[in-house]
């Protein structure tokens, strides 16, 4: 048999983190098991289903790299061959007309909770003969007796009393396909043999399985994901950040570091945290999943973000900081070769927004110091170390500006005026950077450039001769 997954999204809005997982987990368990992974888009909700979130989905699944090896398929275009299924049960009796007017429904609902009784409905069409010219919906006639076991890849065994459910619709009155109907058809036409998908479906399950063999299908393995939660235990939603899969690359996610992420809600692989793609596919299995909810923790992303940053070749981190940093009105090739940015600062952000923002001074000048740095490192008493500082950089040709001579300048410095490093160091990295934190000096020095490093110490000592002027 060969190992058939499907991730089938419905397009009413962006690809969500959930669903993300849910894909992946689909993806590598067709990977593992040299298997086909399957995109169908659902969108039969024709109010809901936009052509801007489909785009969205599909624009998210190419950045994550969850290649799929057929689709996308659209249930819109399979109306006629859904339409020609409900027509084999009609004629079977295996589905029937029903004609029961909302209010009668909601007055049958309403009672069944009053007594405590699950809503379901009653059967009242199921032997009477529906006029076809009058509107109605068409309903699947489930077994009445005996029970329904999903053999569940992460949950066991989970049984279900035919008595409990009901004769769902399968086609509205509008002429148009449930979800419950269509799922299956797609399901059996292309001979998906394992669907992941998320446990809010479990309960369509034996709904599901039912049709299957009233069609004279096998039904596939499913497994059933539990949800993501946020940090105060709801359902992850809008409300808890970022949700969608495009918003992380925008906010300067890289996609393996997110993959790594969802891989790691609910799955683990002894204490092991970081994982290539390919060791996934060769680690992964669907049986290991946890059965309770996970809850999204954005610090632990950060830190795995991080670790990416850093590890990743610094030519392809600078293709993906380099609009990033065109949001900052900053143009690259103005300044020092952005991989070699990458090189001295990756290390120090979290994300390529981060990244951007903390390496901006190495493209243009600030406006403010801050505050903090400011006033602990630009005193009165630093002045001398950034006229001798000056005046020594000023005298350096242009292909000297190399991190060995500006190291070898600023110590000199340092030893004329019997200081240690830190007491030079740091007013020339406030003055040239507008704050206490960069690389190493030398290598900050490098990538601002002379005429940007003479320019801001300029400005660093007019700073100094205002303050003294305004405490005397």
């Amino acid at each position: 048999m060969t190992v058939r997954t499907r991730f089938a999204p419905s397009p009413t809005g962006y690809l969500h983190v959930g669903g993300a997982r849910t894909a992946l987990f689909s993806y590598l368990y067709a990977r593992k098991h040299g298997g086909q992974f399957v995109l169908r888009i659902e969108d039969t909700d024709l109010e809901r289903s936009t052509a801007e979130s489909v785009n969205a989905i599909l624009e998210g699944m190419t950045w994550l790299g969850l290649d799929y090896d057929e689709g996308p398929f659209y249930q819109t275009e399979r109306f006629d061959r859904y339409n020609q299924v409900i027509e084999e049960l009609l004629e079977k009796g295996l589905a029937y007309r029903c004609d029961c007017p909302k209010d009668r429904l909601e007055k049958l609902r309403v009672d069944q909770m009053a007594r405590k009784m699950k809503p379901r409905y009653d059967g009242r069409c199921r032997n009477r003969q529906v006029d076809p010219s009058e509107p109605h919906v068409i309903r699947f006639k489930n077994p009445v007796d005996g029970a329904v076991v999903v053999d569940d890849l992460i949950r066991g065994r989970v049984p279900f009393s035919n008595a409990e459910l009901d004769d769902l619709i399968i086609r509205r009155s509008d002429g148009s396909p449930t979800y419950n109907l269509t799922v299956v058809v797609d399901d059996a036409d292309m001979q998906i043999t394992h669907v992941i998908r998320g446990d809010d479906h479990l309960n369509n399950t034996p709904r599901q399985i039912n049709i299957l063999k009233a069609l004279g299908f096998e039904p596939p393995r499913y497994a059933h994901v539990p949800m993501i939660l946020g940090d105060d235990g709801a359902r992850l939603s809008k409300r808890h950040g970022a949700v969608s899969v495009i918003a992380y690359r925008d906010h300067g996610y890289l996609p393996e570091a997110l993959l790594n992420y969802l891989v790691r809600l609910g799955w683990s692989h002894g204490d092991q945290e970081v994982f290539s793609v390919e060791q996934m596919i060769e680690l992964f299995d669907i049986g290991d999943v946890n059965k309770a909810a996970s809850a999204f923790n954005k610090d632990k992303l950060d830190w795995l973000n991080q670790q990416y940053l850093q590890h990743a070749e610094p030519g392809r981190i600078a293709r993906l900081l380099s609009p990033h940093m065109g949001k900052l009105d900053i143009d690259p090739s103005t300044g020092p070769d952005l991989a070699d940015v990458v090189k001295a600062q990756a290390a120090r952000a979290k994300t390529l927004t981060e990244l951007a923002e903390i390496s901006a001074f190495c493209y243009q000048d600030f406006d403010e110091y801050d505050e903090g740095s400011a006033k602990k490192h630009l005193r009165p008493v630093a002045r001398e170390a950034l006229e001798r500082l000056r005046a020594a950089f000023e005298l350096m040709a242009f292909e000297d500006w190399t991190p060995e001579q500006l190291k070898h300048v600023v110590e000199r410095v340092a030893e004329e005026l019997e200081v240690n490093m830190g007491k030079i160091a740091q007013p020339l990295r406030v003055a040239v950077v507008g704050r206490a934190a960069s690389p190493g000096i030398d290598e900050t020095l490098m990538l601002v450039g002379k005429d940007a490093t003479l320019r801001r110490i300029d400005k660093a000592l007019a700073f100094i001769a205002a303050r003294a002027a305004a405490s005397s």
